[in-house]
C-alpha cells in the first residue's frame, strides 16, 4: 500500500506501508491493505504508519483530509 502525506509547504513522507492509523474527526481509525475507497476529515492529533519491517512513525496533524482509493492514501495534512 502507498502512502504520501502532503502539507501546504513540502511532502512530508511518501512511500510503501504495511497500514496507518488516523486521527479522525468522527473517531480513529486504521488502514490496512485493500481498505474500500473512503474520504475522511482528520483532527488534531497523530498519524501513525507501520512500513514492512513493522517500523511504526508518528507525523503531527493539525486537521484535513485523507483519501483511501485502490491501496493508495494521499493525505492533505494542515
Amino acid at each position: 500500500m502507498f502512502i504520501e502525506i502532503i502539507s501546504p509547504e513540502t511532502t512530508i513522507f511518501s512511500g510503501e506501508i504495511k497500514k496507518a492509523k488516523f486521527p479522525g474527526k468522527e473517531g480513529s481509525f486504521e488502514v490496512l491493505n485493500n481498505h474500500a475507497p473512503l474520504v475522511a476529515v482528520l483532527k488534531k492529533g497523530k498519524i501513525r504508519i507501520t512500513d514492512a519491517e513493522n517500523k511504526n512513525t508518528l507525523f503531527d496533524v493539525n486537521g484535513g483530509v485523507v483519501e483511501i482509493k485502490k491501496n493508495k492514501i494521499i493525505v492533505l495534512a494542515e
